[in-house]
């Protein structure tokens, strides 16, 4: 079916998909990709950049670089047909970038089999990691790419609409990965029902969802399980001014654990410095432009974090 989340070539422990997501726009999302992307190339990581930001490509401003001649839309419309053919250089060692498609007005739309050959090939460039800015919403296309990922970055900014939106993007693509290992009929009928918020059943979370599969089908109920257990998205807070804004990284992840089941964590906080807004203003990537500035620090510490396998803590 078209709206199916897309099977891809097996994952390797020497190459790794990472993936920023948010759930609205205007939350520095791009910003905190280019500057996670030059940290983990300063670590030692071979690391290409992907803007898949599918229509709204922006990532290359961050970078401070210009708009590359080759993108993603000539892979896409096949006038190329490696997806590193499309990867170009950039001014920092060991970090490459593939633009986004901006310059195909059908991009954000991509169809489900551009979709999966996308997505396949991605997992083919030859790096340490490949690193994917997203866009933002819910759409399936976007929430495929944040699942194939193996490490679920999602930004969110201190204020309720960001928070709000952060939670929702994380629950959509809960229920589309259940939704993706479920062959059960019976299932997926409750599954799809309980998609809908206000269904009669009463089912508003996840855990409501296995129980009411366990009730009706229990034979389709391990997969289900497993698949929550295997999601564990790590939040990055953005614009900290202080210890109650830091705060909200910890606070999502209960609120994912008592309401979603599921294991989040809290991959670190990004100080509030003028020096970000500058720095995009002129076009240049702030963490090189500043590197022992509170953002840029706060950045990588993150990076740090994420490469050991676990989420940072940090002093205030």
């Amino acid at each position: 079916m078209s709206n199916a989340l897309p099977a891809l070539v097996p994952r390797t422990a020497s190459r790794q998909m990472w993936s920023v997501g948010g759930g609205k726009g205007g939350i520095g999302k791009s910003v905190i990709t280019a500057a996670l992307g030059w940290q983990l190339a300063r670590l030692g990581k071979r690391v290409v950049l992907v803007d898949a930001d599918l229509g709204g490509a922006n990532l290359h401003t961050c970078l401070g670089v210009p708009a590359p001649q080759r993108s993603l839309a000539d892979f896409v419309t096949r006038r190329v047909e490696r997806i590193e053919q499309a990867a170009v250089e950039t001014n920092f060692p060991r970090l490459r970038l593939i633009s986004g498609a901006a310059d195909l007005l059908t991009a954000a739309n991509i169809k489900h089999q551009q979709k999966v050959r996308l997505l396949s090939h991605l997992r083919t460039i030859d790096a340490d990691i490949v690193l994917m800015d997203l866009g933002a919403g819910t759409s399936f296309n976007i929430l495929d790419f944040f699942l194939m990922s193996d490490v679920n970055l999602l930004v969110i900014v201190p204020e309720p609409t960001s928070v709000e939106n952060g939670y929702r993007f994380i629950k959509s693509a809960l229920f589309r990965r259940l939704r993706s290992v479920c062959e059960d009929t019976e299932a997926q009928e409750i599954l799809d029902f309980a998609m809908d918020p206000s269904n009669l059943r009463g089912i508003r979370t996840p855990v409501e969802l296995l129980s009411a599969v366990e009730n009706d089908c229990p034979d389709a109920l391990p997969p289900l399980k497993a698949a929550l257990a295997a999601f564990r998205p790590r939040f990055i807070v953005n614009q900290v001014r202080g210890p109650a804004d830091a705060a909200i990284g910890p606070q999502l992840v209960t609120a994912c654990a008592r309401h979603l089941g599921i294991r989040a964590s809290h991959a670190g906080s990004v100080y509030h410095d003028d020096a970000v807004w500058q720095a995009v203003r002129q076009k240049r990537l702030f963490a090189a432009e500043d590197p022992d500035g509170m953002a840029a620090q706060s950045i990588r510490q993150i990076a740090r974090g994420l490469l050991q396998g676990e989420p940072m803590k940090f002093d205030w």
